[in-house]
């Protein structure tokens, strides 16, 4: 997009390179020699070649100027640059500041506004134009900082933002709030040591934020949003020790004004010394002239209540005591009555019959006490001749003696058994058929081990027969018999 013969987008770029610096009010010499021309012919300057020796010129000439003029046919480019031109009533000049100019511009710049521009004159070859390149914009008759704060000043009072309606009243006692300000400052120490001397219970939690330069608006807004939404605050402080308006400039940012308008905790603003005003006084709850006047302030209702209480307790005392003095005085009027006298006699009966009997009662006592304690000393004796502990050592050695004879007895007849034992065996080897083959005999059975052979008539030649021997077995055939 172009507008006039500039351009919309980035800084337009330099035909050619600037000639070296040539005597002010004096001519640039050319960046390189021409071709001589012919013989009778004169030579010109190109469009170009002339371009570039005025560029040389005025952007040597002009490198850092000062121009008066009132702001005409204004326009603000998508890019962030901004397009006008600055005039007078006998003439007019271009000038444009670039993106990174302009967010140094503290004001709103708008047609019809008187204005201090300095800048350098730069010619743009392809219209040929020459404009003011501005990298200071300041409003004529007052500075930028001080412009800019009364714009927004006008804005936010008729958006409401510093309408007493909107002020809400501080906690009566707060018991937790919130300090937005520098942590390595004297501001903090000065608000803690009023708050320690006054409400040494307070409970105080700091959001460390800048509270100057480039930045510190943005954290001072995030310091009220994060303590909003931590919840359990009764009051949030801003708070910032006194300076220039360049130094106290953080608090007059719309970021920071609208985050103390959206703030739905009540907020104090101490910012700078009593004659210091800030957009965030206008627009927080209470404005405190300084830190420590915010911590007072934070504190009063507690020391009213005090003094109120300390006022009615004295009160009350002094109305006891009185009281109390007349009761004593009508009581002692009634005491010395006549009427009491017979009664006092009676009275001093009944105390010496309770004396006597306090001391009969602390006799019985005492006799009491002393049997209990023979009782005491009976019972512990028997006690120690009963003594569960050697009853229990005196029936464990018992149980070990019948334990060993058990013991004892169960050895001897398991040995009795065995020797029994041993001479069955030996009475069963003698009788068993074991014990007679043993002695080289053997058994002869049949074929089918099912009938013992005793004669050899029972057997025939070519027959199997199955021999027992005392150690193993044998398979045998008849090759003939023998009868007696």
């Amino acid at each position: 997009m172009r507008q006039k013969g500039l351009d919309f987008g980035d800084e337009p770029p330099r035909l050619g390179r600037p000639a070296a610096a040539a005597p002010r009010g004096g001519i640039a010499p050319r960046s390189a020699p021409r071709p001589e021309a012919p013989a009778g012919r004169r030579r010109g300057l190109t469009v170009s070649e002339l371009t570039e020796r005025i560029q040389g010129v005025l952007e040597t000439e002009f490198v850092d100027v000062w121009v008066e003029g009132e702001i005409s046919n204004l326009k603000h480019a998508a890019s962030g640059h901004y397009y006008f031109s600055l005039k007078d009533e006998e003439a007019q000049i271009r000038a444009v500041v670039w993106k990174t100019d302009a967010r140094l511009v503290k004001f709103r710049p708008r047609d019809g506004l008187k204005v201090l521009a300095r800048g350098t004159v730069r010619v743009y070859p392809p219209r040929g134009d020459y404009q003011l390149t501005v990298q200071v914009l300041e409003p004529l008759g007052k500075g930028s900082l001080q412009q800019a704060f009364e714009e927004l000043k006008e804005r936010l009072e008729r958006e409401g933002l510093f309408d007493a309606a909107r002020k809400r009243p501080l906690p009566m006692l707060p018991r937790r709030i919130g300090v937005v300000t520098s942590p390595t400052g004297a501001v903090l120490r000065d608000i803690l040591r009023v708050l320690r001397s006054r409400y040494p219970n307070l409970e105080v939690l700091v959001y460390p934020a800048l509270v100057q330069g480039e930045g510190a608006s943005a954290e001072i807004a995030q310091g009220i949003r994060v303590l909003g939404r931590l919840g359990g605050l009764d009051v949030i402080v801003l708070a910032r020790g006194g300076g220039s308006l360049e130094d106290l400039w953080a608090f007059n940012e719309e970021g920071v004004a609208r985050a103390i308008a959206a703030s739905r905790i009540p907020t104090i603003s101490a910012v700078g010394h009593e004659t210091d005003f800030t957009i965030a006084d206008f627009v927080a709850d209470l404005r405190a002239p300084t830190p420590s006047a915010a911590a007072e302030r934070v504190v009063q209702a507690k020391e009213e209540l005090a003094a109120r209480v300390a006022s009615l307790e004295e009160r009350c005392s002094a109305a006891l005591r009185l009281r109390l003095a007349r009761v004593r005085a009508r009581v002692e009027a009634a005491a010395a009555h006549r009427v009491f006298a017979a009664e006092r006699g009676r009275l001093r009966v009944q105390a010496q019959r309770v004396d006597e009997l306090v001391r009969r009662g602390e006799s019985g006592l005492v006799r009491g006490l002393e049997r209990g304690r023979e009782g005491a000393r009976r019972l512990s004796e028997r006690l120690e001749a009963f003594r569960l502990d050697r009853q229990l050592a005196a029936r464990r050695e018992r149980l070990g003696r019948q334990s060993d004879r058990l013991l004892s007895a169960f050895r001897g007849g398991i040995e009795r058994r065995r020797g029994a034992l041993a001479r069955l065996a030996a009475s069963v080897d003698g009788l068993s058929p074991l014990a007679v083959l043993g002695r080289g005999y053997a058994l002869v059975w049949d074929e089918n081990g099912q009938r013992l052979v005793r004669d050899a008539a029972d057997v025939e030649a070519g027959q199997r027969l199955g021999i027992r021997l005392h150690r193993g077995a044998l398979r045998a055939t008849v090759t003939s018999r023998e009868t007696e």
